[in-house]
């Protein structure tokens, strides 16, 4: 299936770029996207969590008072959760969320997500995004002339070259990811998929 390809100009090319049918031309498999997605986000997570339980809070050795004869309830730890400054009772603690998914099926989630983007219209192919310096304001008038100013961006390059990094990681919502790498959150969390014509084949090669 064939593409548009754009200069960073905004004035179409007359060659269009070929995407491999079975990465992007497939029926999503919603499920496995989820799957996937799920997968990612948990793995994000540090998992460092934690509350004082009873045992870790400060004090509280000695009874407060004698079991009988004062006329209130019975308590034996200043730590009880039912105390202020006391433990918290069943909190959270350190939790390791790594999942992990069998390559055929992260394969599948992200074919599904490109494809599922090019069946929303949300892929913009650009000829090449080799900025001779780093200058934010380089890059967002390249974003202008191709009309994805103010959008949340997810930009699959070839290459990540300083000048590009240096030049988005000020701008919001625009993303740079290597095409290879790039996870199926990261495709799927945009409104305009961008790729760079250089990284398509390595997309290709890297999901058939």
């Amino acid at each position: 299936m064939k593409i548009d390809v754009f200069k960073t100009n905004g004035e179409k090319l007359d060659k269009k770029v070929d995407l491999a049918k079975d990465v992007f031309g497939i029926e999503p498999n919603e499920h496995t996207m989820y799957l996937a997605v799920k997968a990612e986000l948990a793995n994000m997570r540090q998992g460092t969590h934690k509350t004082k339980t009873r045992g870790d809070s400060r004090g509280g050795g000695a009874k407060p008072w004698k079991q009988k004869g004062r006329g209130t309830a019975r308590s034996g730890s200043r730590r009880s959760p039912i105390w202020v400054g006391g433990g918290r009772a069943f909190g959270p603690e350190p939790h390791l969320y790594t999942t992990k998914l069998p390559k055929k099926v992260k394969r599948l989630a992200r074919r599904s997500a490109l494809s599922q983007k090019v069946n929303e219209k949300a892929v913009l192919v650009v000829d090449d995004f080799n900025l001779k310096e780093a200058k934010t304001r380089s890059l967002v008038a390249i974003l202008e002339q191709l009309g994805l100013t103010g959008k949340k961006l997810t930009v699959l390059v070839s290459e990540i070259t300083e000048n590009l990094l240096l030049s988005a990681r000020n701008i919001p919502n625009v993303y740079i990811v290597a095409a290879e790498r790039a996870s199926t959150y990261e495709i799927m969390d945009c409104e305009m998929l961008v790729i760079e014509k250089s990284a398509v084949k390595n997309i290709n090669e890297a999901l058939k």
